[in-house]
């Protein structure tokens, strides 16, 4: 066969049809399958053989076709050094394998007597179309098909046959009895953890505990995969030290594979494990297992553990040498290409196999590489496990809703894992509604990637909105009197101290970023190690030392980031975090906001901030808005900020149970907690009755619980799902009872407030400002909303009908959109009394969401693709179909680049003129070069003397990768 060549060139296994002659393209379905079958075969390291030529010393693997067996011939009978180890069952594209198990298992069963096998029936049985194949390793305890990317080495076969007692010597042989296994069910991964031994407790608290003993339990049952939910700062990483331990210890997994989602989190998460000390043995994980960080694209082959960054392991399945440093170190969400909505293509690679990692721990599982890099993670044959603290939706369904643990950030205030937050917004007149520039007057222009400036003088008004702020428009009065106002506001968000907290802002972009540091040191008169900078743009710094001396050292206060601070990294002693930028997910904004809830004891909270007391909050500074969106589920414990902690505990007293007050209650008596020293803490739990602050916090929090107030209803009426008002009848007696400790005792109510006072002063907040709106007036707005509802009714209306709107439903797309389907499309559309064009349509949806399109002017046919794709929801933003095609012609070239295939300058030249023509015409025929611009460059001559025989080939892969 052909080698690596063709996946490190075309990157699915759906293209390697390009590299068959022309005839196999018409050969029946069930040839075509096995032509890709034997490639995917040949690649993993078996040896393909006809029966009449077949040769089973050739090598370790031999895969025998057509072999005749007992229930008739299988397509596929596979060899592992000289003796029947497995069979694989070969289905025309499309068929439904599940059907297929029944007779891969009469085949299992049906080896002729006289040749030896290592067991009866065969272990490994295979069921495969050449896009799609699952595997079942009869050697499992309760036996169960799993997809898998391709098929295993026979290598891998040999050692999962070692592994279950079938060394090579005991093959049953022509005439001898097959002598049993010395195993029971199977010494396999699955059946190791079915047997893990309890858990050794010390060291972990009750979340850890629970959370590693829910994955065990899913894992036993062989669930592929398992997302474990933990509050920022509650010791996710930690938590998967230990159970990384236990699966290499005594589920002897070979290779267990922990990506994050950027260079500096790899470094955090090594230290962890080279730390962690193993419960048992006493000796650090790393005294016992060798612990890799993929620096580099070479995967060190003694290593239990490697951590890198899932970025890296793509660069490393599409077989390049290595990546550069700075892309290792943006986050997977920035790498991925931004027009891409589906995975991201990976090609075998016989370097790294399918098997070579049994686990995948993928850290930050709330970020969108499901969307860009979910084949990744689905290359492996492994059980995948997540750990995230903001689980979205998408997130919970790339994990089957296998959720096995759930720990939120309010649960974590109540336990004093996390500390809760206060909101004080920052808003000036520009930020809320831009402004204008008189025409006449000189600006500045600046280069946003050189910075380069120039002058220019206004020939008319120049006008921007709040949208344009610090990406088009750099408005310096505005950023300076953000930055004035928070100075000058911060002895009223700290009260009483002098030093400035340690404050992290999230800048929109590196230019952005550069334009808040140069004016903080300016508006508070410091220098250079006052405020700094850390993105992957940072040089002559590494940035993770500087996040260390964010993190243990005085200065600097503060931190300018645009993405690289904004997960996982662990800066405890951060008080403020400060939006000046704004996002539009609910998870990052959860993810940015927890750089502040982590907790840090006093001491080494004083170290780096010496007039701190205690952190008891933090504050989140919002100078964008972004508190008034609707982003975010979690919120804060606080519902009564405007009300006395006295004043509540009198409301309790009296009987107010509702829910706002009591998670109020809650939020103070966490926070106040924290403040406590040992002796008054002992104090109020003597006053409490031996409960301590924190368990009544913890108690109040579970009794908002609506999970729990639904069980303590199904229990209460013994119907397993209880009407509302059974359900609020539970609800307050849980309420009832976890407020009473403190309503029924009024001493403890007293001592609360002396010690409160005595540990707090008043803060006044400043009231919510009234936003603004920047835009079109309200009857514009209103016309072209009117304008996209009606073209989205059309479009689902005849969705049926027309043959491009077919085309664009189809998911996967069954077949490539012609120009006549999208002019029939047009001239639809465009009839009376709709008289719609691409650019009304485009104007309309521009006016809606300005954010969400780009590319104003004159529009094309093509554009309409476009159209429809956004307005059906297919894609995120509204994007000219010429620029997608234009991204996707650069991926692709950097496809080829990367496989080691290139381009003379005439043929560059050639492929950017056939890009284009698929950027109009959706599509390029050996037609089209007998027209301009084609036929003035030589025409289908020069173009067949340029390309050769590949000419065919290469037009059909353009029109795949290009259309989209």
């Amino acid at each position: 066969m052909r080698g690596r060549g063709a996946e490190s060139r075309f990157g699915h296994w759906d293209l390697v049809d390009a590299w068959y002659p022309q005839q196999a393209l018409t050969a029946r379905p069930e040839a075509r399958a096995r032509e890709k079958i034997d490639r995917q075969l040949t690649d993993a390291g078996w040896i393909v053989q006809d029966r009449a030529a077949a040769n089973l010393s050739a090598g370790q693997g031999v895969a025998v076709r057509e072999f005749p067996l007992k229930g008739g011939p299988v397509d596929y009978l596979l060899y592992v050094d000289g003796a029947a180890a497995g069979a694989v069952e070969a289905k025309k594209e499309g068929w439904t394998l599940s059907g297929v198990e029944a007779q891969s298992r009469r085949y299992s069963e049906g080896l002729p007597d006289a040749l030896p096998a290592y067991r009866r029936p065969l272990p490994f049985l295979y069921e495969s179309t050449g896009k799609e194949t699952q595997f079942t390793n009869l050697l499992d305890p309760d036996p169960r098909s799993r997809e898998v990317f391709t098929f295993h080495r026979p290598e891998t076969h040999r050692e999962w046959l070692q592994q279950a007692g079938y060394e090579q010597s005991r093959r049953a042989l022509p005439g001898v009895a097959e002598s049993p296994a010395p195993y029971a069910e199977g010494d396999t991964l699955r059946a190791r953890l079915k047997t893990l031994p309890p858990l050794m407790t010390t060291g972990l608290w009750p979340p850890q505990i629970t959370a590693i003993g829910n994955l065990e339990e899913s894992l036993a049952r062989n669930k592929p995969r398992a997302l474990i939910q933990m509050a920022t700062g509650s010791g996710k990483t930690f938590t998967a030290a230990n159970f990384t331990y236990r699966l290499a210890k005594f589920g002897k997994a070979k290779r267990i594979l922990f990506l994050v989602d950027r260079g500096n989190l790899c470094r955090q998460a090594r230290k962890e494990f080279e730390q962690f000390v193993t419960p048992d043995d006493g000796r650090k994980f790393s005294e016992l297992y060798v612990v890799q960080h993929l620096s580099s694209n070479v995967l060190d082959p003694t290593a239990k553990v490697v951590i890198g960054t899932i970025q890296r392991m793509y660069s490393m399945l599409q077989g390049q040498e290595d990546l550069p440093e700075e892309a290792d170190e943006v986050s997977s969400f920035e790498a991925a290409p931004t027009m891409a909505k589906e995975p991201l293509p990976v090609a075998y690679n016989p370097k790294i196999p399918i098997e070579t990692f049994d686990v995948i721990i993928t850290d930050e599982a709330h970020r969108s590489i499901y969307n860009l890099w979910r084949q990744v993670l689905e290359y492996f044959d492994a059980f995948v496990i997540g750990l995230t603290a903001t689980p979205s939706k998408q997130t919970l369904g790339f994990f089957n809703q296998n959720l096995v643990m759930e720990y939120d950030h309010e649960r974590a205030v109540a336990d004093g894992v996390n500390v809760d937050f206060d909101v004080f917004e920052i808003r000036t007149e520009i930020t809320q509604a831009g402004a204008k520039v008189d025409a006449g007057l000189v600006v500045d222009k600046r280069d946003r990637q050189t910075r380069q400036r120039r002058w220019e003088q206004l020939d008319e008004d120049f006008t921007y909105d709040a949208g344009q702020l610090d990406r088009a428009v750099v408005a310096q009065d505005q950023l300076r009197t953000v930055i004035r106002t928070f100075r000058d506001k911060l002895p009223e968000i700290f009260p009483g101290r002098t030093e400035v907290p340690k404050t992290l802002i999230f800048a929109k972009d590196d230019s952005h970023a550069e334009d808040i540091v140069r004016v903080v040191r300016e508006e508070f008169g410091k220098g250079n190690d006052f405020c700094v900078k850390i993105t992957y743009k940072t040089t002559g710094a590494k940035p993770e030392d500087l996040l260390a001396s964010f993190r243990n050292s005085y200065n600097p206060r503060i931190a300018v980031t645009v993405d690289m601070i904004a997960t996982g990294t662990d800066v405890r002693p951060i008080e403020i975090v400060f939006f000046m930028r704004s996002v539009r997910s609910r998870t990052f904004f959860e993810q940015m906001k927890g750089r502040g809830v982590r907790v840090i004891s006093d001491t080494d909270l004083q170290a780096v901030t010496p007039d701190a007391r205690a952190k008891t909050r933090f504050v989140i500074v919002d100078a964008v808005g972004i508190s008034q969106l609707d982003l975010t589920d979690t919120v804060s414990l606080e519902k009564k900020p405007s009300v006395s902690f006295e004043k509540l505990l009198e409301q309790i007293a009296f009987g107010n149970r509702e829910t706002d007050v009591l998670s109020s209650l809650a939020s103070r008596l966490a926070r106040l907690d924290r403040q406590l020293s040992s002796a008054d803490r002992q104090l109020l739990t003597d006053a409490a009755g031996g409960h301590s602050i924190r368990e009544l916090a913890a108690a109040l929090v579970d009794a908002l619980d609506p999970d729990v107030q639904v069980e303590a209803a199904r229990m209460a009426t013994g119907e397993t799902d209880p009407t509302a008002s059974a359900v609020e009848e539970a609800a307050a007696r849980l309420l009832g009872k976890a407020a009473q400790p403190i309503a029924a005792n009024p001493q403890l109510r007293v001592k609360l407030v002396e010690l409160k006072q005595s540990y707090e002063q008043t803060i006044d907040t400043t009231s919510v400002d009234t936003v603004l709106k920047a835009g079109y007036s309200e009857e514009a707005t209103e016309a072209a909303r009117g304008i996209v509802r009606d073209f989205e009714a059309f479009i689902a209306e005849h969705r049926d009908e027309i043959d491009a709107l077919q085309v664009l439903f189809s998911r996967p797309f069954r077949r490539r959109l012609t120009f006549e389907q999208v002019r029939e499309l047009a001239e639809a559309i465009k009839r009376p009394p709709r008289q719609w064009t691409p650019e009304v349509l485009w104007e309309a949806y521009e006016r809606l969401d300005r954010s969400k399109v780009r590319g104003s002017g004159e529009r094309t046919l093509a554009d309409l693709v476009s159209l429809v794709r956004f307005a059906v929801r297919q894609q995120d933003e509204l994007v000219p179909y010429a620029e997608q095609v234009r991204q996707r012609f650069d991926n692709w070239i950097a496809q080829q680049e990367s496989a080691g295939r290139t381009f003379t300058p005439e043929q560059a030249r050639w492929l950017g003129m056939i890009r284009d023509q698929v950027a109009t015409s959706l599509g390029i025929e050996l037609s089209d070069f007998d027209y301009v611009p084609f036929n003035q460059e030589g025409g289908v001559g020069r173009a067949s003397e340029l390309f050769g025989s590949d000419l065919h080939r290469l037009l059909e892969e353009l029109n795949e990768e290009l259309s989209g």
